[in-house]
């Protein structure tokens, strides 16, 4: 075993290496940029631009473009810089770091990110890993209790839809699921918030953050029921709509089991059907299910909860990683991309091992990675 996971360990770097990379070339091609971003902004009267730009951000117009074909080529590679001292957009470029080739550059993000430095945003004036310190408990606590909630839910009806295979029980419950799937978890949002966030209705719930403003006066028992009244609303939303193809995997996987010859074998012994259910189709028929965890897990601490925060104000990373996309915060971005591949990657790994957990038959030594 600690040969196979040394292996996954070790394939770990050349996966994040590949990820890192396409994404850099992607960036290289895509239109826009921090510069011409801050280009535009100066030329749209936006004075608080130059603030952001060190050493010279006071006389960011005063120059124009010299005349010369070394001041037209500085210029003219980004549109609106007409107009603009070609040192001040020499200085932009130092300042982001695009003074240097793309090759030197994506080599010192390698050996940046290593050691988990990340640098400082472009334009919020913060440490890349300052900002996510901060986003990362609204993120932890949508895409946890999602994801623990989901699965609270889709593990028991699924073994009940399984047990009661055909009947009207297993009908309305697969209408009832079909339901949630095919409504996105942002209009179950906007639903709760009619209902249950003053909107029409009832003003029942908050409609923003994770915690009040009180929050520290707050007893220990008090910040416990002030959380869960803040984040009710936003983990239903999502879970609702994810608890769908778990229900159905689970429901599946069951159903294959209880069909085999082993669980017949059981039943002819006089074991009683709940010691044949627990005791021997539980187990089997629950490595499929867990196959599915670490996506679930990580769709929900960052894909899914992108709407979900924006709807709910809460300010999480998906959020930031959606905002930095957009304004070309190119450090944000691949920090993000950085820590999420390697959460997946570790992730994936630990859902292997829990396989050999519940099913010790299951031997990844013997196995190719």
């Amino acid at each position: 075993m600690f040969a196979y996971i040394a292996r996954r360990l070790l394939l770990m770097i050349p996966t994040i290496l590949g990820i890192m990379l396409i994404s850099f070339v992607i960036v290289q091609f895509a239109p826009g940029g921090p510069v011409e971003r801050v280009i535009a902004q100066l030329q749209g009267s936006d004075t608080a631009a130059a603030s952001r730009i060190g050493g010279g951000g006071g006389d960011f117009g005063a120059g124009q473009a010299q005349p010369g074909g070394g001041a037209d080529a500085v210029t003219s590679r980004y549109r609106g810089a007409q107009g603009l001292d070609p040192a001040f957009i020499k200085q932009l470029e130092k300042q982001f770091g695009f003074d240097k080739p793309a090759h030197e550059r994506f080599f010192l993000m390698l050996k940046n990110y290593a050691t988990f430095n990340f640098g400082k945003s472009y334009f919020r004036d913060v440490s890349v890993i300052q900002l996510i310190r901060e986003k990362l408990p609204v993120s932890v606590t949508l895409g946890l209790w999602m994801t623990l909630l989901s699965y609270a839910i889709s593990i028991p009806l699924g073994v009940a839809k399984a047990v009661r295979d055909g009947s009207r029980f297993d009908m309305w419950t697969s209408a009832v699921v079909i339901v949630g799937y095919a409504i996105p978890s942002f209009l179950f949002a906007i639903l709760l918030i009619v209902l249950f966030a003053g909107g029409s209705f009832w003003q029942i719930f908050p409609l923003r953050g994770l915690w009040s403003e009180n929050w520290d006066q707050l007893s220990p028992g008090g910040k416990v029921l002030d959380y869960i009244w803040h984040v009710a609303l936003p983990i239903t939303a999502m879970a609702l709509g994810a608890f769908a193809t778990s229900t159905l995997l689970t429901k599946n996987s069951f159903l294959d089991e209880i069909r085999k010859q082993y669980v017949l074998t059981a039943r002819m012994k006089g074991l009683a059907e709940r010691q044949v259910l627990y005791g021997h189709v539980f187990r089997n028929a629950m490595l499929i299910v867990i196959a599915g965890f670490p996506g679930a897990f990580i769709h929900a601490f960052f894909a899914g909860s992108l709407l979900i925060e924006t709807i709910f104000s809460l300010d999480g990373l998906g959020l930031l990683s959606f905002e930095s996309i957009v304004n070309r915060d190119y450090p944000v971005v691949f920090a993000n991309l950085y820590i999420f591949s390697l959460l997946g990657l570790a992730v994936n790994l630990i859902s292997d091992l829990t396989y050999t957990w519940i099913d010790p038959r299951i031997d990844f030594e013997t196995r190719e990675v």
